[in-house]
């Protein structure tokens, strides 16, 4: 008698085969048979029509801090992410001596936006060393199971203390022993090493991190290490201002290492040659036998603007910043008093606030055509005629005037969606481009990050409501051409063999998923990370079950308190 047979489902087995239907059945933490008519099952669920698909794959998820104390890992998990990676962007936590505990928390906070509190009072720091991190990891029972990369600021920072800080070059002592280090970090379990070489990522101070500048020797050594591991990835955020010198390094590296290196692929809106550039450059490094990879997300990489997040249009305005600190109830009270309206709509930026704020908040203050109403449910590709220029202009009112009642509106959950990159068409279509290239890996939830600007740690959901089933401004994609993108594919390009298919014999992480019901709701924030961290998370509904290992993790959008996952080391 197998242990769990799911009846009549539409099964989507990950291989990007037509779906078709049948039964599924799981013992102990295996799949047994896939299709046909099963056996009898200790437990069994009438699936009735609705798809089985293999658990999700994140591999660009930031989970590091959060991951040594929070079992859970919403809003991945809940989204039926049942394997996720983090370690991305070359920012973590190990290795890590105590004297710099404070710069790596200072540089997660400013690159991925997580609030330093969160990390002062949750982060325990019993480990010095990668392996001991991992150690740590592997000792807490935990939902899904997570891997993670080796981060090269840290190891940077490990090596060469204040001198890494300041982007010193390092030295050929230096170098020997980051790729000594790296090394023993990619055999303790490491997926691979990740760095920035992009300005977009600063310090909380607004200095550039401390890889940002680091030369051809150290990358090798890096290089050097992977080989020497024989197994593993590089994988990096880079401005390609000059694409041919970054893919010049990026080939030599590639060479050396012998091992595929992977780079986040956007285009921008200031530079629309730029994306056709860098998909030339890989599609070059393929033919010359060079594994480079673009890695791409499903939607535009873009802000959510409101009373409750960190950035909106009137933030960088005094009058409205003396009343930031004000419970919502209170504060919006305020917000609605005329004489506040007014004294708020007649202010500039304040030099001061300009001085304190991440310089992006100027450059949204006044992008009135840029900023969308997001509504209920998400919009994230939105007409011209729904941002806030065209709707206050249909309304008789300036756009300030118009933003600034419509957050003001309702109980003050209201959102923008103000893309930034992957939406200089105004469309989806250079994003359906990228997801249709060979040469690139489905990654960029962010997941963990940015809490309180983002929650794409649910866009897993999105490409099944979006790209599969609503999307009206142009093409939709194969149902299981998005599965293969999120199982397999991920699954595979981290070397992790016994997921991401439903197959006998392999593991039985999958979804149970109702795609005419399946729903995301408008994000909202929560205050439950550690010193009353606020993070935007978006509930879901459509998931009659998420599996891990067999057992079931959620079921029909709650947490079971089942806790199978487990740290994953590669190889």
């Amino acid at each position: 008698m197998h242990d769990i047979v799911f009846r009549d489902a539409l099964i989507v087995d990950g291989t990007g085969a037509a779906p078709f239907a049948g039964d599924l059945a799981v013992e102990g933490d295996r799949i047994v048979q896939v299709g046909g008519k099963a056996g009898a099952g200790r437990r069994e669920v009438s699936a009735g029509g609705r798809l089985v698909t293999p658990g999700w794959v994140d591999i660009h998820t930031h989970y590091d801090g959060q991951a040594t104390w929070d079992p859970v890992l919403r809003p991945s998990s809940n989204h039926g992410v049942t394997t996720l990676i983090f370690g991305n962007c070359g920012v973590g936590f190990a290795p890590a001596r105590r004297e710099h505990h404070q710069a790596l928390i200072d540089l997660m906070e400013g690159v991925e936006e997580v609030p330093g509190v969160v990390f002062t009072e949750g982060l325990r720091w019993d480990w010095e060393s990668f392996g001991e991190y991992l150690d740590t990891l592997g000792r807490m029972p935990r939902t899904v199971d997570v891997g993670t990369q080796l981060a090269h600021h840290p190891l940077r920072v490990y090596v060469m203390g204040e001198r890494a800080i300041r982007r010193e070059a390092a030295t050929a002592e230096d170098i020997a022993a980051m790729e000594r280090l790296a090394a023993e970090a990619l055999r303790a379990g490491a997926f691979g090493i990740t760095t920035s070489r992009t300005d977009q990522h600063m310090t909380r101070a607004g200095e550039q991190v401390p890889g940002r500048y680091s030369d051809h020797a150290e990358l090798m050594g890096l290089a050097r290490a992977l080989r020497t591991a024989g197994r593993g990835a590089l994988g990096l955020n880079a401005d390609f201002e000059d694409v041919e010198a970054e893919f010049a390094w990026m080939r030599d590296f590639a060479r050396t290492s012998g091992r595929p290196l992977y780079f986040l692929h956007f285009d921008r809106a200031h530079d629309r040659a730029r994306l056709p550039r860098i998909t030339a450059a890989i599609r070059a490094a393929r033919a010359e036998g060079l594994a480079l990879t673009g890695q791409v997300g499903g939607r535009p990489a873009g802000l959510l603007l409101g009373l409750s997040t960190d950035l909106n249009p009137f933030i960088l305005r005094e009058s409205f910043a003396e009343l930031a600190t004000l419970q919502m109830p209170e504060r919006l009270a305020r917000l609605r008093d005329p004489a506040t309206r007014a004294r708020i709509l007649a202010e500039e930026a304040s030099p001061r606030l300009l001085r304190l704020l991440p310089p992006l908040s100027r450059f949204i203050a006044t992008r009135w055509e840029g900023m969308f109403v997001l509504g209920e449910p998400p919009d994230y590709e939105p007409t011209a005629e729904r941002s806030i220029a065209a709707m206050a202009a249909r309304a008789g009112q300036t756009p300030q005037d118009y933003c600034y009642d419509y957050l003001t509106a309702g109980d003050g959950g209201r959102m923008l969606f103000f893309p930034l990159a992957n939406y200089a068409t105004g469309d989806h279509a250079v994003i359906r481009d990228l997801l249709c290239d060979p040469n690139t890996v489905f990654g960029l939830s962010d997941g963990g990050a940015h809490c309180g600007s983002i929650c794409d740690g649910a866009i897993p959901t999105f490409m099944l409501t979006h790209w599969v089933r609503d999307r009206a401004r142009g093409p939709r994609l194969p149902l299981e051409f998005v599965v293969r993108r999120m199982t397999s594919e991920t699954a595979d390009f981290m070397g992790l063999s016994d997921r991401g298919r439903l197959a006998p014999g392999l593991k039985a992480d999958l979804n149970l998923i109702d795609l005419a019901g399946l729903r995301a709701h408008h994000p909202e924030m929560v205050a439950d990370l550690p010193a009353g961290g606020r993070r935007l998370i978006q509930r879901v509904e459509g998931y009659g079950m998420t599996m891990v290992s067999g057992l079931p993790v959620f079921e029909e959008g709650e947490e079971t308190g089942v806790r199978p996952g487990v740290l994953l080391r590669a190889g």
